[in-house]
């Protein structure tokens, strides 16, 4: 019995791979602020001039892209999708929910968007990355 809840588990594996499952291009968590390993980081800066950066966080695993806007109605991204795979440009663009219709703060926040960096880009050439009307060129890992 062991053996075939063994084999029945590994081929159901197998057959995720063979079908090339990947993770969807939602986003895997956002946040107000920026990540930890950025800003302890010294090679890393952050900028505070309000403009969108992108940085890849666990080795390259996921793409943190960081918005800047007020802190009651914060940009969030929503969505990433690859526009040029690996070796053909090595793009992707990240959607953003649409702020709410209310008044907003005049303050200038940085909010947090992590993803699952797409399958069909690579950690070894720059990555574009497009997000509202910014283009962020995120260098290889």
């Amino acid at each position: 019995m062991k053996r075939h809840v063994i084999a029945t588990t590994g081929a159901a594996l197998l057959l995720i791979l063979l079908t090339g499952c990947t993770p969807s291009g939602k986003a895997v968590e956002d946040f107000s602020g920026v990540p930890d390993d950025i800003t302890t980081s010294e090679k890393i800066p952050v900028d505070t001039d309000g403009a969108p950066q992108a940085f890849y966080l666990n080795d390259g695993g996921e793409l943190a892209v960081i918005l800047w806007g007020s802190s009651t109605c914060p940009y969030v991204g929503t969505d990433i999708s690859v526009v040029k795979p690996a070796y053909e440009g090595n793009e992707v663009e990240v959607t953003v929910a649409p702020l709410p219709d209310q008044p907003c703060t005049m303050d200038l926040v940085p909010h947090t968007t992590v993803f699952w960096t797409p399958t069909k880009t690579t950690t070894t050439e720059p990555l574009i990355v497009r997000v509202l009307d910014s283009v962020i060129e995120v260098p290889v890992k």
